[in-house]
């Protein structure tokens, strides 16, 4: 008989307890796989009931005969991938501005165009809505308290173990997905493959109802291999053999899926000369990894990626800080028609932290020099980070220190 794996504590947890004692309704999305169900198992009040529309004949009744599908299962309920009875949403809204409670509803859902879509036409401001990513390092680490979000000023080596560089690459090419995670003895390989093929079957199939399989997965490497640029869709549509608006419209999908976030450049409108392009991310290096066809840490190490993938990685710890906490992301990225770029700003009131990633353990104050063509307007610059492979906190002058990624 198999021993349960332990569960992985979430930091999300308090945050998510905080929504449903004032909102009727609460939403949890993600990618697939990233452990939305598990930890809602984990949380759900005694007495929740907890039911998943992957299920084709609950989901046909739910669609069918969404008031009578409430009634039957009762209230609290947990409804999994809740988008399969897009009806569902409606009958929820009749059911709670009858009998307005906090914690009726928990919802879970894999589809972020088809959620937001119900939920803007029906559960507006009876709903808290939080996103989930994969485990981030201090899950991983199993520190899954209460961490605030990252800030260049208070920033501790606080989240996750510091480890040395061979260490940190280990950790990239794994990734986060909880299966990857508590069965270590999965080959990623393995693993994504199936998780990719599952993920166009469905979620791809019905989001845009793709018809060439082959070249939206040509996409996705594509995109994968280009994480931490700025998004020009004519290049993905090249490798892809599509048009540049079919790129748009699936890179749209790899977005409302989980699978990517687009990071917004920073410019004021007095300056004209700013990127207006966002910059790509994978959420996952893991997955990000196996598109590229990365195939060993060692590889990425000392591969052409490593720095991108370096960069890819910190962004989506930074952003689970934020998420996982229940405060919206403030991150922007700068980049001019000189070259001049920073590869994260922190926007907090009216000052903008740099942050440039380096996939090095000799931080040096240079590597922020794109932080002197910043245009701040009646913004001021505060103390910035070098974020590096280095084990340790470091003092680079003029206010600014180096951080170990490992430590994000």
């Amino acid at each position: 008989m198999n021993t349960p794996l332990p569960y992985l504590s979430r930091t999300m947890s308090r945050s998510l307890s905080r929504l449903a004692a004032f909102f009727p309704c609460v939403l949890l999305t993600g990618a697939r796989q990233v452990g939305k169900s598990t930890l809602l198992k984990h949380l759900l009040p005694e007495g929740t009931r907890y039911v998943t529309l992957d299920n084709i004949e609950l989901a046909a009744e739910a669609q069918e005969r969404p008031l009578a599908f409430l009634e039957r299962m009762g209230c609290p309920l947990c409804i999994d991938e809740i988008q399969y009875a897009p009806a569902l949403f409606r009958a929820i809204k009749q059911k709670v501005d009858e009998e307005r409670r906090p914690g009726m509803y928990w919802l879970t859902g894999s589809q972020r165009f088809r959620l937001m879509k119900g939920v803007s036409e029906s559960l507006a401001g009876r709903l808290g809505i939080a996103e989930l990513f994969s485990l981030s390092q201090g899950e991983i680490a199993g520190n899954g308290e209460f961490i605030p979000p990252f800030h260049p000023c208070t920033a501790r080596a606080e989240s996750a173990p510091v480890c040395d560089r061979a260490t940190l690459f280990r950790r990239i090419f794994r990734g986060g997905y909880p299966e990857l995670i508590q069965h270590p003895e999965i080959e990623p390989a393995l693993f994504f493959q199936s998780y990719v093929q599952s993920y166009v079957e469905r979620d791809v199939q019905e989001l845009s109802q793709v018809g060439n399989k082959s070249a939206f997965i040509k996409l996705m490497r594509s995109a994968a291999m280009r994480s931490g640029q700025q998004l020009v869709y004519s290049n993905l549509a090249r490798d892809a053999d599509v048009s540049p608006k079919t790129a748009k419209a699936w890179v749209s999908v790899l977005e409302a899926s989980g699978i990517i976030t687009l990071l917004e450049p920073y410019y004021i409108n007095t300056t004209k000369r700013l990127t207006k392009a966002p910059k790509l991310y994978f959420m996952d290096t893991g997955l990000c990894c196996w598109l590229a066809r990365i195939r060993s840490a060692e590889e990425l190490e000392h591969g052409a990626f490593a720095g991108a993938m370096v960069e890819t990685w910190a962004f989506g710890q930074l952003m689970r800080r934020f998420h996982n906490t229940g405060e919206a992301p403030r991150l922007c990225y700068y980049r001019d028609a000189n070259g001049a770029e920073v590869d994260f700003l922190l926007e907090d009131g009216d000052t903008l932290y740099p942050m440039e990633v380096k996939s090095s353990d000799s931080p040096h104050l240079n590597d922020l020099k794109g932080c002197r063509a910043i245009p701040l307007g009646k913004s001021k610059l505060g103390g910035g980070l070098v974020l590096c492979t280095a084990e340790h906190i470091s003092d680079l002058g003029y206010g600014h220190r180096s951080f170990p990624i490992s430590a994000l």
